[in-house]
Parts: C-alpha cells; structure tokens; sequence
C-alpha cells in the first residue's frame, strides 16, 4: 500500500460521531487516504472545521443558504474546496469515478438514495446507515450483486459478525456451518426497567448512552431497543440469514460486540472497547489492518462478562422489528419511517417514550404490505408511513 495513490474517501454524514471518528482515523494514515468530499445536513460550523483540517475536494449541505455561507468562510481562508447543495449532490459526491470508498453514516432514511448509489457505481462501501438496507433490503443487495460492489458492515454488531463468519459466506449459513448469529445489546439506559417507570423517561435519559458516544436519534432507538430491532433487519439481509438465525443478546459490558455459532458446538465472538474506530479501521484497510487509535481491550479490567435475555415486553420495539422482517416487502420501511418521526415526536416533547413503541404498532396496523422491488414503491411507502404517523399525533 506503500507505494499506492491514496483511496480516495467520501464520508457522508461527516460531522456526526460515526463520520467524525472516521475521519479521526483516516488522519492517522495520510498515505493511504485522502478525502474527496465530506457532507453534513445543518451542521455547518463543524463541516468548515473539517473542511479546515481535511482540505476536501467537495463539500456537501442539505440547504443552499448553508452552502452559500460555507462557501463564504472558505474563500475567506483561501481554501478551494467546492460546496454544493441538496440531495442530487449527495448522490453526485456518492457515485464520482473519483472515489474508491465511501462511508455511508448518514442517519436515518435520508441516507438511503446516496448509499444506494455508491452501490450501484460498484464503490466500497462502509455501511453505517442501517436504514438503507432496513428499507430496501432485497433491492439493496441486488445491486451490490451486479455492480461489483464492496460491502463492509460498519456498525459493531454487524462488523463482528462479518469479522466471525468464513471470508465467503454468501449462499445461506447453514453451508458454512453456521447455525445462529448472536446480536448482542448492551441494554441501553433502561435495562431492567419496569413499564411503569419507563413512562416517565425524558430525552435527557434517553440519550445518556451507557457505554456509547452517539448522536440523538440512535440514542433514543437504542434506548427503545429499536435500534437491534433495525440490527436484526439489516444482520438478515447482510448475512443472508432467516429471522430465527439471528438472536438478540443482551450484553451489558459491550465488550463482546457479536457472535456466530457453529454446528461443532464452536461459538467464536469479536472483542473489543466500545469505540466505532475499530469497526471503521477494519472497513477502510479490508483485508488489511490498521492502527485505529483504539486502546486494547483489558480483560482484566473487564473482569466480568453478563447475559441476558432481552425484555420485549417493555421494549416491544424489537418485537415490532422482528414482525416486520417476517412479513417482508415495504413493512420495514414503513417501520422505519414510522420510527423516524416517533423519535422526533419523543425528542421535541410531543410523545412520551411509551409512545414510541405504540406509534409505529399503529401505522404498521395502517400501512398495507407491498412488494419492495421497485425503489419508487419503497419510498411511497416511507412517505405514506411518515404521513400516517403525523396525523395519529395531531389527533392524540
């Protein structure tokens, strides 16, 4: 790799903690990458700060009076890198013959249109927006069959899997002598908590992860357990899995991160300290490893690894997940996007936390199962869900 250009890297979702420690880690190998193009949703002071430090070809906003700002600041600090507006310019900085990696770690449903096209451009691919294949799982794939594509789970769970399964495991596990992946959660903030007292939960509560650093709307899905839920959608279509291959292990520790079980009675498991540049490192540098500025797990410091079974009767959001899987087609989706604006509702104190769960049952009751091989199905879908959502909260 020595003698080797650099990759060149788009990171969409820069200045989100997924992007931000991507960034972090590609700072610490300037000869084997560079960075070609960064983009944000609103968070335009950070991006200039990136832009600052990274010096990236192209720059990335969702409103053009942001872009028009930044542009500003750039010129003022003779920097020349070129800023752009708008989804078709995600899409732009996704597919460019110029790049060879991009980290897809926008959140939420939003991430799935660029995604998709650095798939079908046949780019590597370091997927930490799990909305992208929970929505369009099969379609999702399909392209990835015919572009070439390199696809690298990014989120810890999936990452350990990938790291614990034989190097081609496509075809189905059970001829790779695979017969159960072990999704493991740490539980969130609530773990062990009664319904009664979940009902009085604030934002603040939701977000205070216990062992993760992450931005708002994971906090709360991984507080709700929606989070594995949309883990267990997107470990079905990665590994090419049935639902009930795939169990959800309550891990409070966080140091086991996954785990896949043979049929010789052998379960091997990916360790390490909960810290998403061990995942990120080892998508970038695939098959290689690099140094990711993660310190190495001290089992004696650890001392203790636990177990449990998830509780779905608090947290039915992983029930509802699990559901929509089975019945397959635009029912993710429409779970998803009803997730989406339950969070929102939750976060700007328009629902309590119970609601969350309660919301997405609802529009799931409300939206018909469709067929999900046409992407404009899959996003009338989402779009019907959020429509459905919204108007069981003005009615509430």
């Amino acid at each position: 790799m020595s003698n080797a250009s650099p990759l060149a890297v788009t990171v969409l979702g820069a200045t989100g903690s997924i992007g931000t420690s991507t960034l972090d880690v590609i700072a610490r190998h300037p000869s084997r990458y560079r960075i070609h193009a960064l983009s944000a949703n609103r968070a335009r002071h950070r991006l200039l700060e990136q832009c600052r430090a990274h010096r990236p070809r192209l720059a990335v906003l969702e409103r053009e009076e942001d872009a028009a700002w930044l542009r500003e600041q750039l010129a003022d600090a003779r920097l020349d890198t070129e800023v752009r507006a708008g989804a078709e310019a995600l899409v732009e900085i996704s597919e460019a013959r110029e790049v060879d990696v991009v980290m897809a770690a926008i959140v939420g449903a939003a991430g799935l249109l660029p995604t998709l096209a650095a798939v079908r451009a046949g780019k590597r691919v370091l997927l930490a927006n799990k909305e992208a294949l929970v929505m369009s799982g099969g379609l999702f794939m399909e392209a990835v069959a015919r572009s070439g594509a390199t696809l690298l789970p990014i989120d810890s769970e999936h990452n350990a899997i990938y790291q614990c399964l034989p190097t081609e495991h496509r075809g189905g596990l059970a001829q790779h002598g695979v017969t159960q992946l072990l999704l493991t959660a740490s539980g969130g903030p609530f773990r062990g908590w009664s319904v009664a007292r979940l009902a009085d939960v604030t934002p603040e509560q939701a977000c205070a992860h216990p062992n993760w650093s992450m931005g708002r709307k994971i906090s709360v899905d991984s507080a709700t357990l929606m989070n594995k839920g949309l883990e267990l959608i997107e470990a079905c279509w990665l590994f090419d899995a049935r639902p009930d291959q795939v169990q959800v292990v309550v891990h409070p520790q966080s140091v086991i991160h996954s785990m896949a079980a043979y049929n010789d009675g052998s379960v091997i498991a990916q360790l390490g300290n909960p810290d998403m540049r061990t995942p990120i490192a080892h998508g970038l540098a695939w098959p290689e490893r690099i140094e990711s500025g993660v310190q190495a797990l001290d089992l004696f410091d650890v001392a203790r690894l636990d177990f449990e079974r998830p509780d779905e009767a608090a947290f039915p959001c992983l029930r509802l997940a699990r559901e929509a899987i089975a019945a397959g087609g635009t029912a993710p989706a429409v779970l998803n996007a009803a997730n989406e604006v339950a969070v929102e509702a939750f976060l700007d104190g328009q629902l309590g936390f119970a609601g969350i769960g309660e919301l997405v049952a609802r529009v799931r009751d409300i939206c018909p199962v469709e067929p999900a091989s046409e992407l404009g199905g899959i996003l009338e879908a989402d779009e019907r869900a959020r429509r459905e959502a919204r108007e069981w909260l003005a009615c509430r």
